[in-house]
């Protein structure tokens, strides 16, 4: 027993830090710091305690004010703490001196993002998209890594190993990203040609904030194994499958999940993936509709959308976990305005489904419930799309 306990992996020990400031309200930096926790747990490791500070802007040298990083310390030194976590992005400056003083590892939400997604990459594809971003990043924040040999800089027999050093590192780094991005346009080349061997068959892709139970939807239709578990970014490379409904066949694709505040350069390198999206004649958004800020994540989801494609397409909203879904009914006589705890789902049906342009449908995948409904809603608008697209082979209908 003693010996199996010695080889069972230490789960890294971490604490969480965000602000309460003029863009983010205490609400939404609650809310931040939960989706950031599940990250932790994503990524394998454990959270600790969070530390929240109202600030109007961050610290430009240490993103909290010096008492609260006092206050961190005191408690990682306290408790053993690996690593410390920040929900937005860390300058190099910043994140030289948070080190500095707390003598830890510093993480900020993008790092851990792509710690994630290089450790659920599976494909030669994820691994070099994956690659390219962490370098992308890394890039800028070599700017300070060897400030305390910059004043060995310039004059004669005065060039110091800290500028050969740097710029060793650029260079190499330079020379990596240039040979990734040569990769990834071989990859995608190889791609392009694999959906152009599909035919003209009528493409639906699957979009969504991570974690809304896409890859379940997928393995009801396509009645296969894709993988879906409680974790975010479960799925990283688009998985396409034939679906069959009724006589009509088509292809779906389960796509990576969205977040809030996505790194660019991530986006960037997984446009390739994402040509799915672009690609498809129909887009079937899938929202969490038990999870108390659904409204924010589709809008999440909406802005990554036009980052990725330069038209919209014919979009159907699949609101999931109806079975999830929970509310206060609030008493007759409290006259006090609705919130979203005290809406009902019938109330919230009506509200999505009178509003303009929204087609809309609410279902659980988990449950199976709805779900020949939203089979026949995918089965009209592929149909309708196959015979616009094939005028004179509609006989099938």
């Amino acid at each position: 027993m003693e010996k199996a306990h010695l080889t069972e992996r230490v789960k890294e020990r971490a604490v969480l830090i965000g602000i309460i400031s003029q863009y983010q309200t205490d609400t939404q930096t609650k809310e931040y710091l939960e989706e950031l926790e599940f990250l932790v747990h994503t990524a394998g490791a454990i959270s600790l305690k969070t530390f929240m500070q109202k600030l109007d802007t961050p610290n430009s040298k240490t993103f909290v004010g010096t008492g609260k990083l006092e206050e961190i310390k005191q408690y990682i030194d306290e408790n053993e703490v690996d690593i410390v976590i920040f929900d937005d992005e860390l300058s190099p400056s910043q994140l030289r001196n948070i080190e500095r003083i707390l003598d830890r590892r510093i993480m900020d939400r993008t790092t851990l993002i792509l710690d994630i997604f290089a450790a659920r990459a599976q494909t030669a594809h994820a691994k070099v998209q994956v690659e390219l971003a962490q370098y992308q990043y890394l890039m800028p924040r070599l700017t300070r890594m060897w400030t305390h040999l910059q004043k060995q800089k310039g004059g004669m027999g005065m060039r110091g190993p800290g500028e050969t050093e740097i710029e060793t590192d650029r260079r190499i780094i330079r020379d990596k990203i240039s040979r990734l991005k040569e990769q990834l346009k071989k990859i995608d080349q190889q791609m392009a040609t694999q959906r152009k061997n599909r035919g003209q068959m009528v493409r639906v892709a699957l979009v969504g904030y991570t974690n809304v139970g896409k890859s379940t939807i997928m393995n009801l239709l396509s009645k296969s194994e894709v993988l879906a578990e409680n974790k975010l970014f479960a799925t990283l490379d688009t998985t396409v499958r034939k679906v069959v409904i009724e006589n009509l066949p088509f292809l779906m694709s389960d796509t990576v999940g969205f977040i809030r505040k996505l790194p660019h350069g991530l986006v960037e390198s997984f446009k390739s993936t994402l040509d799915e999206v672009r690609e498809a004649d129909l887009l079937i958004h899938v929202v969490d509709v038990s999870h108390p800020n659904f409204e924010e994540q589709i809008e999440v989801v909406n802005q990554t959308l036009l980052e990725i494609q330069d038209k919209t397409k014919p979009t159907y909203l699949v609101f999931n976990k109806i079975d999830q879904y929970s509310y206060i009914p609030k008493d007759e006589d409290d006259l006090t305005p609705k919130t979203k705890e005290n809406i009902s789902l019938e109330e919230l049906k009506n509200t999505w489904m009178s509003k303009n342009n929204v087609h809309s449908i609410f279902i659980s995948a988990q449950e199976k419930e709805n779900i020949e409904a939203f089979k026949q809603l995918i089965y009209k608008k592929v149909k309708d799309i196959h015979i616009k697209r094939y005028p004179y082979n509609n006989l099938l209908y």
